[in-house]
């Protein structure tokens, strides 16, 4: 439905939570290297277990790279420097959700050289940032909260319950 995508993500347990996110949702998750680890890690793994083969990946070396083989898609960075709310952004199945790296986010150049495409999720003054993988699940369901969350099931089922 989405394209998830980290760039040089440094912190294996935010990549398995956002792996388990994408594989929960149907997304696709691009990692663009260097990784911070290896993809044996087991904090990776442990994070999102038992849905690794609901996982759909792909790995690029860098940045080009993944330009070069996704130039034609719509892309919204997600970052603190970003001049409109993630929420006021439109969303379209087959959108990239970009995500820099824990500790210092995309680069700076990416987004100078889109300023438009920049979406920031708002929080309190003086704080840095939202963990990772609490900002991809934010930006996930926004994305498929205004396409009516198609593909993924609304309801669910409460067992033994008694008045």
């Amino acid at each position: 439905m989405f394209n998830i995508v980290l760039v040089e993500p440094e912190i294996p347990q935010n990549t398995g939570n956002i792996a388990r996110t994408c594989a929960a949702t149907g997304c696709r998750l691009h990692l663009v290297k260097p990784l911070g680890f290896s993809v044996d890690d087991r904090a990776l793994k442990r994070a999102g277990l038992d849905y690794w083969q609901y996982l759909d990946v792909t790995y690029y070396e860098n940045l080009d790279e993944f330009f070069l083989k996704n130039g034609d898609g719509v892309f919204h960075f997600f970052t603190t420097k970003g001049l409109n709310v993630y929420s006021d952004a439109k969303y379209l199945p087959g959108d990239f959700l970009v995500f820099g790296k824990e500790t210092k986010g995309l680069p700076e150049e990416l987004l100078v050289k889109n300023p438009e495409s920049c979406v920031r999720i708002p929080m309190r003054d003086g704080l840095r940032s939202l963990n990772l993988s609490n900002s991809v699940a934010v930006g996930v369901f926004e994305a498929f909260r205004q396409n009516s969350f198609e593909g993924l099931n609304p309801k669910g089922e409460l067992h033994n319950l008694k008045w």
